[in-house]
């Protein structure tokens, strides 16, 4: 025979047969991520990609960021992360290679040197354990600047060079050799 029921009836029974599987919640998860993503018009490419974060404290929480850093980013007034760094940093945490472009003052520098100050975990006396190589002496300036005060309290050491010889100055004559 026929069955008769109304719309809303059916909407509760497909509502029932519908479980929550393994692979239906992933989907969602993903949808909500791809929501994020163009809500803060973040495009990405590759695979097996980290979840962008949403707030500086996920960094506490989810990648144990050493607590002054955590001081210093709200000292500094940071309250949100921008869109570049919500999804950069979680990308440069987990060792992945990132080619980012962002347009000026967006935060791109803030992006890439709490990872930096993450990987280096503690200050060691073992001379230069990072580089960062700048194409003008203003942007390696800044950079220099935004590190010494996102690394204030944590024991690094930040230095700018500008001049082979003021290198040899600064950190002896065999520092060319050395480092």
């Amino acid at each position: 025979g026929i069955m008769w029921m109304s719309s809303l009836e059916a909407k509760l029974k497909d509502a029932r047969d519908k479980k929550p599987t393994a692979e239906r919640l992933e989907r969602l998860r993903k949808e909500k991520i791809n929501r994020f993503r163009n809500q803060h018009k973040i495009n990405v490419q590759g695979t097996d990609l980290p979840d962008p974060i949403a707030t500086f404290e996920q960094l506490q929480r989810e990648y144990k960021i050493h607590p002054k850093i955590m001081e210093n980013i709200q000292a500094a007034g940071f309250q949100v992360p921008t869109p570049i760094q919500m999804q950069a940093i979680p990308v440069m945490l987990h060792g992945r290679e990132l080619l980012a472009s962002a347009p000026t003052g967006s935060g791109k520098t803030l992006a890439f040197c709490i990872p930096l100050l993450t990987h280096l975990k503690q200050p060691r006396n073992k001379g230069f354990r990072a580089l960062i190589i700048s194409p003008t002496r203003e942007l390696a300036s800044q950079t220099h600047r935004e590190l010494v005060k996102l690394a204030e309290g944590t024991g690094f050491r930040i230095h700018m060079i500008h001049k082979a010889a003021e290198a040899a100055k600064k950190f002896g004559p065999k520092s060319s050799k050395k480092f």
